[in-house]
């Protein structure tokens, strides 16, 4: 199992990727705002239900993929590290922030549902788990599968614990997210310099045991 400091360090990293709004915080800001904290949290718990999803993906994948070639999974590492990067130049050269527009009301039995296709869809859930948590993974330390679903269950509680807090928030603030024109742009600078930071890091990790 990965030990103490790496564990540490990949929750830090997790918890920086978790606060960049992506479609997940996006459907959950949106529901909240629309439909109150209780519609929010339904949608969180529907969201991370989908990530199990890539948890499990990650785990039987990356295997396979490291049993299978390490060019292969050189390759989908650098392409996940370009794609964060792509992500945080767009971000930091004008991307759209959170879209809180009215939106109509669904019943509290579809966000559970909704949220987990986002997630499940999400291709920044998806790139995170394959190119960036691997990168924690070691193989001296035992076998890759469970090192996996350990950091995927910690990027699970720390995403329901922060997309939870989104959800409170922008139930609370929802006129001003409305208004806020500055507050987005201030939003997408600091998310494109975390998309950076993740996208070097991706392609950097793990350097130091080859």
């Amino acid at each position: 199992m990965p030990d103490i400091g790496t564990l540490a360090v990949f929750a830090g990293a997790s918890l920086a990727l978790l606060l960049v709004p992506g479609p997940a915080v996006v459907y959950i800001v949106t529901r909240s705002v629309a439909q109150g904290r209780a519609a929010g949290l339904v949608s969180v718990l529907g969201v991370h239900a989908g990530s199990v999803v890539h948890v499990l993906a990650a785990a039987l994948g990356i295997s396979a993929l490291l049993a299978a070639s390490a060019t292969a999974f050189t390759v989908v590492k650098y392409l996940g590290a370009a794609y964060l990067v792509w992500l945080g130049v767009r971000k930091l050269m004008g991307g759209s922030g959170p879209e809180t527009a009215e939106v109509a009301a669904v019943p509290v039995s579809r966000l559970f549902g909704e949220g987990f296709v986002v997630n499940v869809l999400n291709p920044k859930t998806a790139i995170f788990f394959m190119a960036f948590l691997p990168q924690f993974a070691d193989p001296a330390a035992g076998p890759i599968a469970p090192q996996i679903v350990l950091l995927g269950a910690i990027w699970i509680a720390l995403g329901i614990a922060s997309d939870g807090t989104y959800a409170f928030l922008s139930s609370a603030l929802a006129g001003r997210l409305r208004r806020s024109a500055a507050a987005r742009r201030r939003l997408d600078i600091g998310s494109g310099i975390v998309y950076l930071g993740l996208g070097a890091a991706a392609a950097l990790t793990g350097e130091g045991r080859k």
